[in-house]
């Protein structure tokens, strides 16, 4: 209260004071945020490559034409968003039933929590290796399980095939995330009144007739933001794909973080790696900004 009453002294608004408190914020961000992303796009309006340093040159947005002329670029598209689009929807599926489960009351419902949570909490390249090893087409525990249930006739290279190396990323990545998405809904989930589901029953509602009217609306701010959170992941996603696959067999898994890391680092190529990661992140800011908006229309239609 002091120091708003020496700011008014001062001839300053309250609002002209707030602007004054959040500066030092703002400007820690703009270091550290902004001047990356505009420093990246300066890059990615030169050819730059350091093999060759001297021959940098200014190329305006050739290098953007470039890449979405290129058949490649395409594809890690496609690849990216057939990923997000399969994994988040199974996530939230299977985190919205793994929620309910935790959500209700039964004894050791704190060590079912507990153990919930364990596959998230590993970090995902250890996550990825462990994948790495069960989907190995020799030694694999995944290959042996199917063979002696007599499901597959032989040991299949799940990783080494273009028609299943996605998917065996995509169930990597669900069974990594999903309780990331069952811990989100859970907090939606408790504050739920269980007022609505005693006189629901009393009314004689089924129980799908009760997640259906009240469970699913009451609970859609926070998928809302669940499905924020793990589409902008997933849609970005490079170290389990990096370790599973390496974005093969023939770029089948390649995503275009892959992409733009290989065309970095690999390739040297500055220029185009860094209009490869524009090009994300005006893929995210998209996503973001249709969420949002999404969320925006709820709360006001409330």
């Amino acid at each position: 209260m002091n120091a708003v009453k020496r700011t008014r002294r001062q001839g300053l608004s309250e609002s002209q004071f707030g602007y004054l408190m959040v500066f030092p914020a703002l400007l820690c961000i703009g270091l550290i945020a902004l001047y990356p992303v505009v420093q990246t796009f300066w890059l990615s309006l030169h050819r730059l490559r350091l093999q060759f340093p001297d021959m940098t040159k200014f190329v305006g947005l050739q290098n953007y034409i470039t890449i979405f002329g290129d058949d490649r670029f395409i594809n890690a598209t496609i690849n990216t968003v057939e990923f997000t689009i399969v994994s988040v929807a199974l996530e939230l599926v299977f985190g919205l039933c793994i929620a309910m489960l935790m959500n209700k009351e039964y004894k050791g419902r704190g060590l079912m929590r507990a153990a919930a949570l364990v596959p998230w909490a590993i970090p995902t390249t250890v996550s990825a290796m462990m994948w790495k090893f069960i989907y190995n087409d020799q030694l694999g525990v995944l290959n042996d399980i199917l063979v002696r249930l007599h499901i597959i006739p032989e040991y299949k290279a799940w990783l080494g095939s273009e028609v299943t190396a996605m998917g065996a990323a995509i169930v990597a990545d669900v069974w990594k995330t999903t309780p990331f998405m069952a811990l989100l809904l859970l907090a939606g989930l408790q504050v739920i009144p269980r007022e609505l589901y005693e006189a629901a029953t009393v009314d004689g509602a089924s129980a799908w007739r009760q997640f259906i009217t009240i469970t699913l609306p009451l609970l859609r701010p926070t998928i809302l933001v669940a499905l924020i959170f793990r589409t902008l992941d997933a849609f970005r996603v490079f170290d389990l794909v990096y370790v599973l696959t390496g974005g093969g067999p023939g770029n089948s898994t390649e995503t275009l973080s892959v992409y733009a890391y290989k065309t970095l680092f690999r390739n040297m190529d500055f220029g185009m790696g860094s209009a490869l990661s524009v090009i994300i992140f005006v893929f995210i800011f998209i996503i973001s900004l249709i969420y949002i908006r999404i969320l925006s229309s709820g709360s006001s239609a409330e």
